[in-house]
């Protein structure tokens, strides 16, 4: 991909022309809309995941309080028009690896919208081949440790187990909940490179600990939206109770940003629910606060 399809900029992620117009070719952050969906196993909904985020993004306000200012217009953000998909797994999953790719060839900060989490994988393969030591942040339910699921190696139910495929890549994974016998005899082989904070354990969490495992590294923020708890957000196949509220769960992106580099980030797993906004809009929420953090950083501005 040599040139690349964006959408008009009111259809866009934020509308982000609203009050600084941004050239698509200058914007520092790229969203990739990837609405795929080919191996849910509960509840569906994922390809409308894309398209939900981007209507609910024209409705947040631009001004982040925390930051004290309109981080956005710091980077500038581009939207790409939804991409084609291949019912192959396999062949879905290379093309979004050539447009991240192209994305990074850019030096620019790319963002999936999905679609199902089995898309990070392949999201992923541009960024294990440019580090040698890449820090996979997982923010989820579920351990997605399985070596495939009813027959397929690339279900959504496997995708750290596929992003673990590439030697040079350790998860770190946060708010857990929900996991199998066979993910829990991997994870307990493999503890050197898989730590699980488990959503039991919340209260007890102490983030200079998470700090220190990610200080110093290139982050690649995978955020599944249902990490969040089922109460806060019930739109995603298996809402699962026990998990993260929106606060704590952007605590663990920022303390990543902060100490280490966010290079990228994929926002996965919405199922939008008709008439029910508020949860397109914590998604969308959540996407434009990774961007604040990887690319205006997490100090409010002078002014503030």
């Amino acid at each position: 991909m040599n040139k690349f399809q964006y959408l008009p900029y009111k259809d866009g992620f934020l509308e982000a022309d609203r009050e600084l117009p941004v050239r698509s070719d200058d914007a520092k952050a790229v969203i990739i809309p990837f609405g795929l969906e080919a191996s849910v196993s509960y509840g569906s909904g994922t390809a409308a995941g894309p398209a939900a985020i981007l209507q609910a993004s024209e409705q947040l306000e631009l001004f982040d309080e925390e930051l004290w200012c309109e981080p956005y217009k710091h980077y500038g953000i581009a939207t790409l028009a939804e991409l084609p998909r291949s019912a192959d797994l396999p062949a879905a999953l290379a093309n979004l690896a050539n447009v991240v790719e192209c994305v990074l060839e850019q030096d620019r900060f790319p963002l999936v919208l999905g679609g199902e989490h089995s898309l990070t994988p392949g999201a992923l393969r541009p960024f294990a081949k440019r580090y040698d030591e890449l820090v996979v942040l997982q923010i989820d339910a579920h351990a997605d440790l399985r070596d495939g699921y009813l027959g397929e190696h690339y279900s959504h139910a496997s995708a750290m187990r596929r992003a673990l495929d590439f030697d040079n890549v350790s998860v770190v994974s946060v708010g857990i909940r929900a996991i199998s016998q066979a993910e829990a005899d991997f994870y307990e082989a493999n503890k050197e490179r898989v730590d699980i904070w488990w959503a039991k354990d919340q209260a007890a969490w102490k983030l200079e600990k998470l700090a220190e495992r990610l200080r110093g590294k290139p982050i690649y923020v995978t955020f599944d939206i249902d990490g969040l708890d089922a109460a806060q957000m019930p739109a995603t196949g298996t809402p699962s109770p026990g998990g993260l509220d929106y606060w704590q769960a952007l605590a663990v992106v920022r303390v990543a940003a902060e100490v280490g580099t966010i290079v990228g980030a994929d926002v996965v797993e919405l199922a939008p629910i008709k008439g029910l906004h508020a949860f397109d809009y914590t998604a969308a929420a959540v996407a434009y606060k990774i961007l604040n953090y990887a690319l205006y950083g997490t100090k409010p501005h002078p002014s503030g």
